[in-house]
């Protein structure tokens, strides 16, 4: 795995772990947070493959382009 794949994957997943963190939380929890931080973490896995293809993308958040674009 490249290095730059490599950090993509490690912020992917602390943000999974941040979500998970959040979800588990018994009182109050900030469903917001849980979900920001879920996409977060698909997008970075998504630009994590793109990258590990050599597959150029820009400076996007749309997971749909973003998946469109692994997928081709």
């Amino acid at each position: 795995m490249k290095p730059i794949t490599a950090e993509w994957v490690r912020k992917a997943e602390a943000d999974f772990a941040t979500a998970q963190r959040e979800h588990a939380v018994e009182v109050e929890p900030n469903y917001d947070a849980v979900c920001f931080h879920s996409q977060q973490a698909v997008e970075k896995l998504l630009k994590a493959r793109l990258q590990e293809a050599d597959i150029a993308f820009r400076k996007i958040h749309d997971l749909t382009v973003l998946l469109d674009k692994v997928l081709a």
